[in-house]
């Protein structure tokens, strides 16, 4: 069971009053803070506090706490709900960063200490929720008010510290409606081609959200802009980073928040000129790279799905009924018509009357659109014959031909997988 905004913010009232008691400094801290200056509901709460990770044990009890970060200064307060929770930070000043991700080493300090060596200023403020008071030590209410997004300091150094702070930096100005400003922007285009050394899958969890949201044409935006668009679709034997012109435009003609169906439209775009035809590698060359970014098997089967089975649907007045019918029954059928809509908004050759003539099909009753098959597996073995390669051919030409309206009832199938047998056998 996941908890309300509500329980969240009264659990992180409650825990911030209860080290305060205790005499320590506490406040909320990130994301949280930044959201409510923005008038958006947090979605999580985060506490920074001036007590040590062993004090903060203390004062919530060893039960009711988790170490996992101790290391950075972070334990896990649980609340008396199920899946309740809050990550409370000790104050902390960071050593440099080598594996371009985590400090070698933290050191404890003071909130403004802390908030300086935050990524940017609208993520580095604290609130007291006890005084309803912002705590800014890095004009990040002032940045907010202009819409800016800045790096704290030199935006080098920040970069430097984690390079995934660069998608991360698109991802904010794009889905909250900021500029990026211009030394931030500046140094993103210089370390673009540093975001190889993060790995695939950090980097498919910053796309994933970008993708997903109603501002993804922004952020795709923002991603050629900033040089990153190429970094993150590279694959010599895949992609063609010259076409992010169409990629911004695809991406702003798709109607549909699927995430799978966004990457799908950017993969299209960039892999090649003409949607009509089947993509241009394998679908198991695509599946690799989805593995790459440690897709679920899910995702990475609906994204394969999608591109493999556009053709079929920009294609469908010129294709026979047996080959367009197991895509328009398949359960993602909306998001493949949302990507073919999308791709006749932006490809003139291709023409929308292919998807109204399949619309106009899955409205059909089911048991024409989708008839239960007329024979079986097991009818075939009680007509005597042996399981090997010819089961599945029989089968499918006998479906083929019921889709046809050529044969409907199962004795007629029968005498067809007969005769399709002794011509296996001769």
């Amino acid at each position: 069971m996941i908890p309300n905004s509500t329980s969240q913010r009264n659990f992180a009232i409650a825990a911030v009053g209860k080290l305060c008691d205790a005499g320590f400094e506490a406040l909320w801290a990130g994301g949280c803070v930044r959201d409510r200056l923005l008038g958006q509901e947090p979605q999580d709460y985060d506490v920074a506090t001036n007590a040590t990770p062993d004090e903060v044990r203390k004062v919530f009890g060893k039960r009711k706490t988790l170490a996992i970060g101790a290391a950075f200064g972070v334990i896990v307060v649980l609340g008396d709900q199920q899946g309740l929770q809050i990550d409370v930070a000790t104050f902390r000043s960071d050593s440099p960063y080598s594996d371009g991700r985590h400090p070698d080493s933290v050191t404890f300090s003071t909130a403004e200490e802390d908030a300086k060596r935050r990524d940017f200023t609208i993520n580095g403020m604290f609130f007291d929720p006890l005084k309803d008071k912002v705590i800014d030590y890095v004009g990040g209410s002032q940045d907010i008010q202009n819409r800016m997004l800045r790096a704290i300091g030199n935006p080098h150094d920040r970069i430097g510290e984690d390079k995934l702070r660069m998608l991360r930096a698109v991802r904010f100005a794009a889905i909250y409606g900021l500029t990026i400003d211009e030394k931030t922007l500046d140094a993103i285009r210089v370390h673009a081609g540093e975001l190889s050394v993060v790995s695939a899958e950090r980097i498919a969890s910053e796309i994933r959200k970008m993708l997903a949201h109603p501002q993804r044409k922004q952020a795709v935006n923002l991603l050629v802009e900033t040089d990153l668009l190429q970094q993150v679709f590279k694959s010599d034997s895949l992609f063609n980073s010259e076409n992010s012109t169409a990629t911004i435009q695809l991406v702003q003609k798709l109607r549909t928040e699927r995430f799978e169906t966004a990457l799908a439209a950017v993969l299209l775009s960039l892999m090649g000129p003409d949607p009509t035809t089947p993509i241009a590698t394998s679908g198991r060359d695509l599946s690799s790279w989805c593995k790459q970014w440690k897709l679920s098997n899910e995702e990475s089967k609906l994204v394969v799905w999608l591109l493999e089975s556009l053709p079929c649907i920009l294609t469908a007045n010129d294709d026979a009924w047996p080959a367009i019918q197991p895509v328009l029954i398949h359960t993602d059928i909306q998001e493949l018509l949302s990507l073919a809509d999308a791709v006749t908004a932006h490809w003139d050759h291709c023409e929308s009357e292919a998807i109204e003539y399949c619309r106009q099909q899955i409205r059909l009753p089911i048991e024409t659109l989708n008839p239960q098959p007329l024979v079986s597996g097991t009818d075939l073995l009680s007509l005597g014959l042996q399981p090997g390669p010819s089961f599945k051919e029989i089968l499918n030409t006998i479906r083929e031909q019921q889709l046809l309206g050529k044969i409907d009832t199962q004795q007629a199938a029968l005498k067809v997988a007969l005769s399709l047998a002794e011509n296996y056998h001769r």
